[in-house]
């Protein structure tokens, strides 16, 4: 019951953080979005504002080459110009009444350039001052006029942006805008391309929690919970799946103790002692045919036929025990592991040089395991004798079985890697189930038994790829504690 909660607890949480964590990537973009908008209608307001008060530069350059005899052409502009609410001209030798635009003229002199007269901004107005000459001009210019309705990129009306003018710490609204308390707040300030009169071109947006895309959020946190229940109900298939493999498999475990099953592993497991004892014999015969007979050497045969009967007396206990570990300390002895391969090996060499194949020593570090010699001699066979027979399908390339005999830690470690065609992925979670099997006509038991061998002895059996192609079987068993302190 708690390990339900535990997992109802995970997905909860997975579910909370990929909703909330997608959620806040779909309200950046939203307000990156506004961020956008923002300020593309805030930069058109800035080109809008300079392409004006630079026709004021444009204007009062007009009227500096003007003759002062014909300045009753000056108020004529004011009908071209309709933000222009006054021309005011100094004649030669006269003086401003304003002391204002007196100092003005002064700076545009100085500067060589028109000049603001200080005064109001809150007023709606300024005056712009040009010194030309003898004389002077200036313009009166009304400043909320200045870019007409039909051109603002806005609707000065609804629009949340706020715009203003600002110049020498005044400043002067040209669309009220929205203001909020709470939420996010986008700034634009551009100084507006005419020199003489620098004028702050300030906007302002603020975006409330109402103008989020929940809807898009919304949708995201919906599909992050249909996702996670199609998600919850494949794994609850797939544990189902392997709750039902696992029972089958140990349902084929049990079905080794009756009579067919025992049957197969018994032809199989008996198949390399009974070659051997046949050889044996053979040799023993045709030695006790020669004249004179070689007595001695057919004794040496016969021995190994005898120890070799021994060996399979001893696999058709082990088999009829059901591959339980024997009773008693008598059955693991100190094993060279390295011995132990050479044996295989000797008893293998007519399979090797049939095949063509080259044996390759990677390592063969000295140690010692305790174990039982039938076992390991059982599982060292079918390890090699597996990479033979997968080396009989290799088309092309190098034919090799390589060997490692090495120590890492507190364990022996024995890898048997061959350069044949290799295991699919797909095969390696039933390598060692019962009765499977990746070679036609193969019974399906021998690294099942190899298996069940090593952990009985304390170890394990594990499969994978070799390095640079083929198949890599490992076989992991404790150290002699005794030989290896």
């Amino acid at each position: 019951m708690q390990s339900a909660w535990t997992s109802r607890l995970g997905w909860i949480a997975a579910g909370l953080v990929l909703s909330l964590l997608g959620a806040w990537l779909i309200a950046q973009r939203g307000l990156q979005a506004q961020r956008a908008a923002f300020e593309t209608d805030a930069r058109i307001v800035h080109r809008l504002l300079s392409q004006q008060v630079v026709q004021h530069d444009a204007v009062l350059s007009t009227l500096a080459l003007l003759e002062p005899e014909r300045t009753e052409a000056l108020p004529r502009l004011s009908a071209v110009h309709p933000r222009l609410l006054g021309v005011l001209a100094r004649a030669p030798g006269g003086t401003w009444a304003d002391a204002a635009l007196a100092r003005a003229e002064a700076a545009s002199r100085a500067s060589g350039r028109a000049a603001m007269a200080e005064g109001d901004l809150a007023s709606g107005r300024y005056t712009l001052v040009l010194g030309a000459g003898d004389g002077a001009y200036a313009l009166v210019i009304a400043l909320k006029g200045l870019v007409p309705d039909a051109d603002w990129p806005m609707d000065r009306a609804s629009s949340p942006v706020r715009v203003a003018l600002q110049w020498n710490g005044q400043s002067l609204p040209l669309q009220a805008g929205r203001p909020l308390e709470r939420g996010w707040r986008f700034d634009f300030d551009k100084v507006v391309a005419a020199e003489s009169q620098p004028f702050h071109a300030v906007a302002t947006r603020w975006v409330g929690w109402g103008e989020l895309p929940w809807l898009g959020m919304a949708a995201w946190v919906l599909a992050v919970l249909a996702g996670l229940a199609l998600l919850a109900h494949a794994l609850r298939l797939r544990e189902a799946r392997q709750r039902a493999e696992a029972l089958l498999r140990l349902g084929q475990l049990g079905r080794l103790n009756a009579m067919g099953e025992f049957a197969a592993g018994l032809a199989h497991e008996l198949n390399q002692p009974l070659t051997a004892v046949l050889a044996s014999t053979q040799a023993a015969q045709r030695l006790l045919t020669d004249v004179p007979p070689a007595l001695d050497t057919a004794r040496e045969a016969m021995g190994r036929a005898g120890a070799q009967a021994r060996r399979a007396a001893e696999v058709l206990a082990r088999l009829r025990r059901g591959l339980e570990p024997p009773a008693g300390a008598a059955a693991s002895l100190a094993l060279d592991l390295g011995a132990c391969v050479r044996d295989a090996l000797h008893l293998l060499q007519p399979d090797i040089e049939r095949r063509g194949v080259a044996v390759r020593w990677l390592a063969s570090d000295s140690v010692v395991v305790r174990a039982d010699p039938v076992a390991i001699d059982q599982i060292v066979h079918n390890l090699i004798a597996n990479a033979l027979q997968a080396l009989d399908r290799q088309a092309s390339g190098p034919r090799e079985l390589r060997l490692s005999v090495r120590r890492d830690g507190d364990s022996a470690v024995l890898d048997v890697a061959d350069t044949g065609p290799g295991l699919p992925p797909e095969v390696l979670p039933r390598l060692f189930e019962p009765f499977f099997s990746t070679r036609e006509g193969g019974l399906g038991l021998g690294l099942t038994l190899s298996e069940s061998l090593a952990q009985a002895q304390g170890g394990r059996l594990s499969a994978g790829a070799a390095p640079g192609g083929g198949a890599l079987f490992s076989l992991r068993l404790p150290l002699d504690t005794d030989t290896h302190p």
